[in-house]
């Protein structure tokens, strides 16, 4: 018996990763998959590398599995939108050495824009399908996932939420398999997908799956756990599993799917034969459900369990049984609320402060990041925000918009710089060569902050640590052909830049861009190079007039008619307070 552990379902997969002998994993940052590859690249028999984005990052994977190499890439739900294009071709091609692409969905939106639930993708794009529930199963599915890609010549969408990500349970860790590499040969007739090739592909991916649903009716993923009666039964995945068994315990009986698609309908119609009441509980859509009902067997599902947000067990319990809510767990919540706000020093507080100035000039146009924090109060940033790199897409379209309504405010879109180099590139660049009357302005942090720091095209270290090239924001901007008339670098935690740069910006014709550049405040050189720095208050000269808590710092507060610096500790000293105060009583100490 091996050494036990108490994991993540993140640290999990890294680890089962490394006892499958994957030799290749590419992930772009996303919660709440981000720990994946950062725990994967400790194990420095894998190479591990971030992608600019989940395109590139699943591609990058596929050509490791063709060479021959065990490879897999990670991303949040949304970032498999970014991937579908090459994820629904590779379907058909299939593997050399085993591809699992797995997906972190994030029901409840904890920290994402959509819920959307990507067991949806399995069916679409030809994908067999695994669910794993704890930390345990995370290990030891991934590695069969490897397996059964190699067994079935296809690739393994590995569906995990954030209950499973960030839960921890105990593991039971193994020996680590060799690194596996099967030879490389060349085959267009499986790995060119032309017309001609895709055709005879699709043919045998469908024969595939009919055999792996055989598979399913005794494979390892999937079990049946009968009750001393067979009165209620319920079929259920993932996470779910955990809420109904938290529920029931061992009063009814289950049929616990962990490869569902393709989904074993023999073995779902072996069970419902033998159970009288039949209930689906699953998070989301009514994946399980619709095959369920397609079978011709009566259950309940969603008529009982909401769509929306994240299961918990105790909406199980109130939409399936009497049993009252266990009142021993009920705790007094009286506790202030505590809105997430920009961090002390956030350099993107004084872009958003100088935004807020400028309204009557420009309409404002975020992106995802931890910029995001820009539309709350006291800033309201920005008016539309969708997904990431549409931060310099939308102002295009804005543009002709106000145009036609002779609206004289020009459209100013921003990103952070990994979003910029995730997708914000191609944006740019149709902004420029439509000559769109936009300001499009590029927030360099020098870090990939959103997600806890993870490094990006920007940064000059890669995720295992090794030193690599630093790619140069400004001479990318410059190679779209905009004149250096039309760019602005700026400071922006100085005031003085940030407002010169948006005017002369909303006064041009044409395509114009900002780039900030002040490294986030939470970098670990920044903290130390920052460590003595910070803004005192002379309380005899503060009049009162609240102009410095309009940065919305969190160091800063007001009580008896005065400023004052609540969080020493936190605050970096980084000025913005100082350059509103029209009455010197605010100074930077510790230079």
């Amino acid at each position: 018996m091996g050494k036990k552990v108490i994991m993540s379902g993140n640290e999990a997969v890294a680890r089962g990763a490394y006892e499958a002998g994957v030799g290749f994993a590419a992930a772009y940052p996303g919660t709440p998959s981000t720990e994946i590859l950062e725990n994967i690249s400790k194990y420095k028999e894998i190479h591990s590398q971030w992608g600019n984005n989940e395109k590139t990052a699943l591609e990058m994977a596929i050509g490791a599995s063709m060479g021959g190499l065990r490879a897999m890439a990670s991303m949040k739900h949304v970032g498999l939108n970014v991937a579908a294009d090459p994820l629904m071709t590779v379907a058909y091609e299939g593997v050399n050495g085993g591809l699992v692409v797995i997906t972190a969905d994030d029901p409840g939106m904890h920290s994402s824009q959509n819920e959307q639930d990507n067991r949806l993708y399995a069916p679409h794009g030809k994908l067999l399908l695994l669910e794993p529930s704890d930390s345990q199963e995370c290990k030891d599915f991934i590695k069969l996932a490897f397996e059964i890609s190699e067994r079935f010549d296809m690739v393994v969408l590995f569906r995990m939420t954030t209950r499973v990500c960030h839960s921890k349970s105990i593991v039971e860790l193994e020996e680590p398999a060799e690194k596996k590499v099967n030879e490389y040969v060349t085959r267009r007739e499986k790995f060119a997908m032309l017309p001609a090739n895709a055709r005879k592909r699709h043919v045998i991916i469908e024969d595939t799956l009919n055999e792996v649903a055989e598979y399913g009716y005794d494979c390892p993923f999937n079990r049946v756990e009968y009750a001393a009666d067979n009165k209620v039964g319920i079929i259920t995945s993932g996470i779910s599993y955990q809420h109904a068994r938290e529920v029931f315990g061992d009063t009814v009986s289950y049929l616990k799917l962990g490869l569902t698609n393709p989904m074993p309908e023999k073995l779902i119609r072996e069970f419902c034969e033998k159970i009288e009441t039949i209930h689906v509980v699953e998070e989301g859509e009514p994946f399980i459900e619709n095959v369920v009902k397609t079978l011709g067997y009566e259950c309940t599902g969603k008529d009982k369990i909401t769509i929306q947000g994240e299961l918990t067990a105790e909406i199980v319990r109130s939409a399936l049984t009497d049993i009252p809510k266990n009142e021993g767990y009920e705790q007094p919540m009286d506790a202030p609320e505590r809105p997430p706000v920009l961090c002390a020093g956030c350099p993107h507080r004084g872009f958003f402060f100088a935004i807020a100035k400028n309204r009557d000039l420009i309409v404002p146009i975020g992106d995802i990041g931890c910029y995001g924090l820009g539309i709350q109060t006291p800033f309201f940033g920005f008016d539309a925000c969708v997904c990431m790199g549409s931060g310099l897409s939308l102002p295009i379209g804005m543009a002709k918009a106000l145009e036609a309504q002779d609206d004289k405010r020009k459209p100013i879109g921003f990103l952070g710089d990994s979003t910029f180099f995730h997708s914000g590139i191609v944006s740019l660049i149709d902004a420029i060569h439509c000559e769109a009357n936009v300001i499009e302005c590029i927030l360099d942090n020098s870090i990939t902050a959103m997600t806890g720091h993870q490094q990006n095209a920007g940064t000059d270290k890669s995720v295992m640590g090794y030193e690599v090239p630093k790619i140069d924001i400004l001479a990318l901007v410059k190679a779209t052909g905009i004149g250096d008339d039309r760019i602005s670098v700026v400071d922006p935690l100085n005031m003085a830049e940030m407002y010169a740069a948006i005017k002369k910006a909303a006064a041009v014709e044409g395509p114009y861009v900002i780039i900030t550049k002040s490294p986030c405040a939470l970098i670990k050189d920044v903290i130390k190079a920052r460590g003595n720095k910070q803004c005192v208050i002379d309380a005899d000269k503060c009049k009162g007039c609240k102009l410095c808590m309009k940065v919305a710092c969190p160091s800063l507060a007001f009580k008896d008619g005065k400023a004052y610096i609540a969080d020493p500790a936190n605050c970096t000293g980084c000025g913005l307070c100082q350059q509103m105060c029209k009455f010197g009583a605010i100074e930077k100490v510790g230079e």
